[in-house]
């Protein structure tokens, strides 16, 4: 896997250790956009047989928050504030993306939307989150 992400032409970051753990993996980033992929497999599943919630979260927040990352000048970073996700409908074993778009991006906050499809591009999830700009030495070592 690749070990950092291209966020634009003077910025890359390392790839979450999260997204090892997990198994997923960007596919797409462009400005204020980012789309990542999980291949489901056994080990994402909740004692239902469906991938769990937190799966899912996990796979949008990167998604979400490599997205905001992009609009973000060279001594900035963020902190995500707050995330919402609904669930709409139970998945399995399925290769799943999860496309992020920036919203808006303010001086200090931004609002980003994520939708997870299935396999058939089917939505089986929808997330948002708010995130917060840091600058200076509150983006130092983050």
């Amino acid at each position: 896997m690749n070990t950092t992400i291209k966020l634009n032409e003077n910025k890359t970051i390392p790839v979450p250790p999260v997204a090892d753990l997990i198994g997923f993996s960007p596919v797409l980033i462009q400005s204020g956009e980012a789309v990542f992929q999980l291949e489901t497999k056994n080990e994402h599943f909740n004692p239902m047989g469906t991938v769990h919630g937190g799966i899912l979260c996990d796979l949008a927040d990167a998604a979400m928050g490599v997205a905001y990352a992009t609009l973000l000048n060279e001594n900035e970073s963020f902190t995500t504030i707050e995330m919402k996700i609904n669930y709409l409908k139970p998945v399995w074993k399925s290769t799943l993306k999860a496309h992020a778009q920036v919203i808006k991006k303010g001086s200090s906050i931004g609002l980003i939307d994520c939708s997870i499809f299935d396999e058939n591009d089917s939505l089986i999830a929808k997330a948002s989150s708010t995130c917060m700009t840091l600058k200076g030495g509150k983006a130092q070592n983050r």
